[in-house]
């Protein structure tokens, strides 16, 4: 009699071979759809653009008739009558001068006082960085009214630099909160190690904070800028004359006067975006890193 073998067999070889195919077709789809969108939205965000450049480059008989992705003939003519239409090279000057402005006293204002909030323990710290956030949900129109009435009595309506006072009304409130929360994030004992290296307060704030602030710093230069070029309530209110209008202004004066005239009416919007496309590529790495810190603070 023999006794049946009870030791499990070591087969060779896979029996149950893994199914592979249904998993890498799954990914490749899953690959292909993520890219189909990615495509998508550039060509929904940055074809916009390209066409209104592409405009501003056409004769202006051809703007209407011909629909192609690059014009048979190139002209420079629309940015040439733009500016000898109306005083469009001024109001870019103009614009220029208030952005930059207040963008520089934006971030030097917003820095001190932001920080001195962070740091420094004082009564009613909280509702002061609260109602910096608060005044900032407010419609501009209802602060820049009394503004007005302010800069009329001290004759400074009606001038560049009137218009940058209340334009910095704007952008100081966002700057200051954003800032807050950047420094917020930053534990104090980097400034004690350095104090304690012998560093001042002034010292340590030079030399520490400022370097790791530097994405918080850029992306409320970036609002600044933003808010400040394309502002067109503030001008509106306290220019008048042709010499001290800005870029939004104009550009409302171009689509009245000259419906008619869309090689111009893209030439000026182009120039208009010129300065925004151009500060988003250089700076566009600090101001992602600005933004999460302000988050997290």
């Amino acid at each position: 009699m023999t006794t049946r073998d009870t030791k499990p067999r070591k087969i060779v070889g896979n029996p149950l071979p893994k199914v592979r195919g249904h998993v890498s077709v799954g990914a490749h789809a899953r690959s292909i759809l993520f890219w189909l969108a990615i495509i998508a939205l550039l060509i929904y965000s940055v074809f916009p653009i390209y066409w209104l450049v592409l405009s501003s480059l056409r004769p202006p008989d051809t703007i209407v008739s011909e629909i192609s992705l690059w014009p048979s003939k190139v002209t420079l003519n629309n940015y040439r009558d733009l500016n000898r239409h109306i005083n469009y090279g001024q109001q870019y000057w103009n614009s220029l001068v208030v952005s930059v402005v207040v963008t520089v006293a934006t971030m030097l204002i917003s820095t001190f006082v932001s920080y001195a909030i962070a740091r420094r323990k004082f009564r009613g710290r909280k509702v002061l960085s609260a109602t910096l956030l608060f005044s900032y949900m407010f419609p501009p129109l209802l602060s820049l009214i009394p503004l007005y009435v302010a800069m009329v009595h001290l004759r400074l309506a009606d001038t560049i630099l009137g218009l940058a006072i209340a334009e910095l009304a704007i952008t100081m409130p966002l700057g200051i909160w954003m800032l807050w929360g950047f420094f917020n994030s930053m534990p104090f004992e980097l400034e004690e190690a350095a104090m304690v290296d012998g560093c001042s307060r002034l010292g340590a704030f030079v030399k520490i904070i400022l370097p790791l602030a530097k994405p918080g710093l850029v992306t409320v230069g970036i609002f600044s800028f933003l808010i400040s070029w394309n502002g067109y309530t503030a001008p509106s209110i306290l220019v008048t004359s042709d010499e001290t209008k800005t870029v939004p202004v104009g550009l409302v004066s171009v689509a009245g006067n000259m419906a008619s005239q869309w090689g111009m009416l893209m030439a000026a919007c182009t120039l208009v975006i010129l300065p925004l496309i151009a500060g988003f590529l250089f700076l566009n790495r600090y101001f992602i890193q600005g933004l999460v810190g302000g988050i997290k603070g």
